[in-house]
């Protein structure tokens, strides 16, 4: 477990798109704590709810996706603590990029196309920091490409002039321009290819020591997460299945789903070996399967497996790791 105190802790966070009897369970009791200065990670294959799960941490939910239930409680470095889904609107504007801010998925195209850099950067610091001068922005502002490895002659340039690479650069720039102590990446490097990847992934790694925020990182490539988080949780089925350390993930994962998916890339190093994949699809959230929703994917399965849903608990033995499996529950 992590010595650093908390900085963002999730409660029984429950979410629904829609109401009533069709609703559909997005995002299932969820319980999850942000370490201050901590990369965690968390990995899941697509409809596994880790988007919406950010969306719902930062209330920014499309209807009709609807909080149903759960706390999500954030703790300042001074001051009394903050129930995000408490605060009013007004609130909720000055919290957000300040306190908590999201590169969204696909974030290249999230830059609005008729604007220079500048003038978007500038944007945020206009909205939040209404005290700065103009040459006050102007500086932060090329401060900012600097800090992500942008010459700030490219402060004039528009969208379209600037590579993938670069455009993604610009959006973790604009999420950092008010100092942060919570950056969530939601796919950040889904769109570039892997040397690009990799030169983004280690600028974050390089910022955040330098910054000193947390880090939360979604992705459904766990390969990544392996080498750049510091904590991993496994999402199906809109819950968690398992939560542990990264190295102890990759040497031992205890979910037959994580160990699916640590198999389903191949390796850098070491000897080759075989890739089995997951067989069939994630699940139908409309039309859950009874128990375990991965059940019907798992080559482990047994008796108890399709009727009850296992809890996320303590491995036995090891109280720093936990997993939702019949596997390692005392029946």
């Amino acid at each position: 477990m992590s010595s650093t105190p908390p900085v963002l802790e999730i409660s029984g966070l429950n979410v629904n798109y829609g109401l009533g009897e069709k609703a559909v369970h997005a995002v299932r009791d969820i319980n999850l704590t942000l370490h201050r200065g901590e990369v965690l990670g968390l990995a899941g294959e697509s409809g596994s709810g880790k988007s919406t799960l950010a969306y719902a941490v930062t209330r920014l939910l499309s209807p009709p996706g609807v909080i149903t239930g759960g706390e999500v409680r954030y703790h300042p470095r001074q001051g009394t603590d903050i129930d995000i889904l408490s605060l009013d609107s007004e609130q909720l504007r000055a919290f957000r990029w300040s306190e908590i801010s999201l590169v969204f998925q696909g974030a290249m195209n999230s830059l609005n196309p008729v604007h220079t850099v500048r003038s978007q950067l500038t944007d945020v610091l206009k909205a939040h920091r209404p005290d700065m001068t103009s040459a006050q922005r102007q500086k932060r502002a090329a401060s900012l490409l600097s800090l992500v490895g942008i010459s700030a002659d490219r402060l004039a340039s528009y969208p379209h002039q600037l590579s993938g690479g670069m455009r993604q650069r610009v959006m973790i720039a604009m999420a950092l321009a008010l100092d942060p102590e919570i950056v969530i990446l939601d796919e950040p490097t889904t769109a570039l290819d892997v040397v690009m990847q990799r030169q983004i992934l280690k600028q974050l790694s390089r910022l955040r020591r330098e910054l000193d925020f947390s880090v939360v990182f979604i992705t459904h490539d766990i390969s990544l997460l392996i080498e750049f988080s510091d904590r991993i949780a496994i999402m199906y089925g809109g819950r968690i299945v398992e939560e542990a350390a990264a190295k102890e993930i990759y040497q031992t994962a205890h979910h037959p789903y994580s160990h699916g998916l640590l198999h389903s890339f191949p390796a850098l190093h070491g000897p080759r070996r075989e890739l089995t994949g997951i067989p069939g699809s994630p699940p139908d959230l409309t039309a859950m399967p009874p128990g375990c929703a991965f059940h019907p994917r798992c080559p482990k399965a047994f008796e108890p497996c399709d009727q009850r849903v296992p809890a996320l608990e303590p491995v036995p033995g090891d109280g720093s790791r936990t997993v939702a499996c019949w596997l390692h529950a005392d029946h």
